[in-house]
């Protein structure tokens, strides 16, 4: 049932859960105020779009999602791909991308495919997930360093080259005050946990910038004022071409914001240990506010892991504490946002540069150089791919690669094989046969088939079958160990039977499993060989042969 937690945690909600909402919310809203800012100008756009996003898509997933805690918004694993955006279709372009995202998540929750995006390999996801963290940091090394060069080239070489030709440009002043917010929001845990280092950073190196006239890049000298009003309803203009261009990223967009929000939906369950999240009701809420922020000028959203972690350690524990973060974000926004403007882009590229840090995830990377060498490949490939080419592309060849690799273990793992007069499952069977000297008269062939019965086994099948010198009377073909089958496996099967009646060999079949007879019996398999020929054992088939 796709209910909103809000309307279930509201029912028996108390005054004592209310201020322990409204603290972690208001403490929530701090943090995610300047991450929402430097997101929005890492991804290309104003700094109010991330903020604009904070607040709408904020309080949409959690007054309709399926978790009790999630915290959303804009994240760092959109950076990339709302840059790329931009620089090819214009800021309309990422707007129409948002709401189609919206709508594919709408229809993947009301398709129940919460728990497929779940089957993503973890080499997917960890290599996509460093690379985004990899690109994120190329991108702030501009504005941390206060290099004097004109646009950054799209490309993660070709950026590293610029930078490089540029070096003798740094503007020394700009590096002390990203230097000095990155020792602050690497130090400030230490002497208070519940105010966020970001937030100190970012006011501490403003008022350094401003007291001393610093001269500094700013958010106001790059943007001019920002604006502290509501954001505008506008539906943009839609044509057919432009949602052709537009569906590779929009259905980019759609899987990364289901991905990291069940994502975080699950590690909020564990911190929790508490009702666990409904994720098909958390991807219909994620598409709902993506489309609300696509229509309201913003930019993609999804759940955060670190700001949901924060809002658990602070107290949240129901969707009002996600809504009060959202409510706070606009009233921050209404009453400072003028001051907005004197914040240094350097202090704000610092506190990308700990996210990228975050994101990168390196203690996983190295613990998967550890695993099997196919679980590597994909990793790296990801990896490199999503630095180097493009995120769409890294997770288009990634999953194709895991599913090929994964077939090719199903069919490693699945085997077939003769069953000889020495087989325990042979042993003593026949009271026709003699007690201590068993023997199969060789006018009868028993092959037991092991794992998955599916394309990738088939082959290894046929070439058993293919090696019969001598035709037999009597073919018996153990199923006990096949939990699947597929029509690639019946093609296959079906061939045996062919092969079998052209010489009138008699084929039985033992130890059937549910999905495999259930299979049989739709393409009618079951009627066409005789249910006679069915035993629901080996011991069964083989005390039914007349020797």
């Amino acid at each position: 049932m796709l209910k909103p937690e809000f309307f279930s945690s509201i029912k028996n909600y108390s005054r004592e859960l209310f201020f322990k909402d409204l603290t972690a919310g208001i403490i929530v809203g701090i943090i995610a105020l300047p991450l929402a800012i430097a997101l929005a100008i890492a991804s290309g756009v104003s700094p109010e779009k991330g903020i604009h996003t904070a607040i709408i898509a904020g309080f949409l997933i959690s007054f309709l999602g399926g978790s009790r805690v999630q915290i959303g918004g804009p994240t760092g694993a959109f950076v990339i791909i709302v840059l790329g955006i931009i620089n090819q279709y214009g800021f309309d372009g990422l707007v129409i991308a948002t709401i189609m995202a919206g709508i594919m998540l709408i229809i993947m929750g009301l398709m129940k495919m919460g728990s497929m995006i779940k089957f993503i390999p973890y080499p997917i996801t960890t290599g996509f997930t460093s690379g985004i963290a990899v690109v994120i940091f190329s991108t702030q090394v501009k504005d941390f360093l206060g290099l004097q060069m004109g646009e950054v080239p799209g490309e993660f070489i070709d950026k590293f080259i610029s930078y490089y030709r540029h070096l003798h440009t740094i503007n020394y002043n700009t590096l002390l005050i990203g230097v000095l917010a990155l020792l602050i929001i690497v130090f400030w845990p230490k002497i208070n946990k519940k105010i966020p280092g970001s937030l100190i950073a970012i006011i501490f190196c403003t008022i350094i910038t401003h007291v001393f006239k610093l001269e500094v890049e700013t958010i106001g000298s790059k943007f001019g004022q920002i604006s502290g009003s509501l954001p505008v309803f506008s539906f943009p203009k839609i044509n057919y071409e432009i949602i052709s261009h537009l569906i590779r990223p929009a259905v980019t967009i759609a899987i990364l914001a289901g991905i990291e929000s069940l994502l975080s939906a699950v590690v909020a369950d564990g911190m929790t240990g508490g009702k666990r999240h409904n994720s098909n009701t958390e991807l219909v809420a994620q598409g709902v506010a993506n489309m609300a922020s696509g229509l309201f000028g913003g930019i993609p959203a999804t759940g955060a892991i670190a700001r949901t972690a924060a809002n658990i350690r602070n107290g949240g524990t129901t969707p009002v504490a996600g809504m009060v973060h959202a409510i706070s974000i606009f009233l921050i926004m209404i009453i400072f946002m003028p001051y907005a403007s004197l914040i240094p882009l350097s202090a704000l590229a610092a506190i990308l540069i700990i996210v990228a840090y975050n994101m990168s995830e390196w203690h996983s990377f190295l613990n998967l150089l550890k695993a099997p060498k196919s679980d590597i490949s994909v990793l790296l490939l990801t990896f490199f791919l999503t630095v180097l080419i493009d995120l769409v592309v890294a997770i288009q060849v990634g999953i194709v690669l895991a599913a090929f690799l994964f077939m090719k273990r199903m069919a490693d793992v699945s085997n077939v094989r003769i069953i000889d007069d020495k087989d325990e499952e042979i042993t003593g069977f026949s009271e026709k046969m003699e007690k201590n000297n068993i023997v199969i008269p060789k006018d009868i062939l028993i092959y037991e088939i092991n794992g998955p019965f599916f394309f990738g086994a088939v082959q290894r099948f046929i070439e058993v079958i293919e090696q019969i010198e001598e035709h037999p009377k009597i073919i018996i073909l153990k199923m006990k160990n096949v939990q699947a089958m597929d029509a690639t496996a019946f093609a296959a099967l079906h061939s045996v039977y062919e092969f079998c009646k052209s010489h009138k060999i008699l084929l039985k079949i033992s130890s059937i499993q549910p999905q495999p007879e259930k299979l049989l019996k739709k393409y009618g398999f079951i009627e066409m060989l005789g249910r006679e020929n069915f035993y629901r054992d080996l011991k069964t088939a083989i005390d039914g042969i007349q020797f």
